[in-house]
């Protein structure tokens, strides 16, 4: 007898299985059969295949965007006084109209875009207005700003015998009262390839369509316009 029902058992070893783990099969199976393909038919193959190229192609994309070098970062560690040099100068009003400007903040930059010289100044006349929704100097800025004299001196030293590279830095010379070799300035305001029916461009649209970059939005910063 006892052998007769051992026979049974093994002939129906699913009789015998806990229910749960009967329950997790069927779903097993079930899911299984979902998944399965003819080995006839190649379209869910060619399916995942072109879904995996295309997010590998997004991700390539994705890789190639970020290893780019942005434009406005430093290509180099080296802070050395390089033959060609970059300078972004701000100004504030001084006169009671307003619109007579004084050299506040003025930046150098080496050719690896690499910071030289950056420093307030504390301009010759009374200020009567900042102008910080652009030039972004204000008041507490200046409470430790070097004098003109100083800052001229050191300035006219480092362009000396330099290539000096900038947007309309006749505007810029003007404000530090110095003069350079014109056939050692680079000025983008009048850069022939850059001007537009013969008038020069603001810096914000040459940023823009050739390095695909955004300045200028609001208050400036001499560090990335000297760039």
């Amino acid at each position: 007898m006892m052998n007769s029902k051992m026979a049974t058992k093994l002939k129906n070893p699913s009789k015998n299985l806990n229910p749960n783990w009967a329950q997790l099969q069927e779903k097993l199976k079930s899911s299984g059969s979902k998944h399965h393909f003819s080995v006839h038919s190649s379209k869910p193959d060619e399916e995942s295949e072109r879904n995996l190229l295309g997010k590998r192609k997004e991700r390539s994309d994705e890789d190639s965007q970020a290893s780019k070098p942005h434009p406005l970062i430093p290509t180099s560690l080296d802070c050395s006084l390089t033959s060609v040099v970059a300078m972004d100068c701000e100004m504030v009003g001084v006169s009671s109209t307003r619109n007579k400007s004084a050299l506040a903040r003025v930046t150098l930059v080496n050719s690896w875009g690499n910071v030289l010289y950056d420093e307030y100044v504390r301009p010759l006349d009374h200020i009567v207005d900042f102008r910080t929704e652009i030039s972004g100097i204000r008041p507490r800025d200046l409470k430790l700003a070097k004098k003109f004299n100083l800052v001229q001196n050191k300035v006219a030293e480092m362009i000396h015998g330099r290539i000096l590279v900038g947007h309309a830095l006749r505007n810029d010379l003007k404000a530090l009262l110095l003069s350079h070799l014109k056939k050692d300035i680079r000025d983008t305001s009048e850069y022939a390839p850059f001007l537009k029916d013969g008038r020069s461009r603001s810096l914000k649209n040459l940023a823009a369509q050739f390095l695909n970059v955004e300045i200028q939005n609001g208050e400036h910063c001499p560090v990335s316009l000297s760039l």
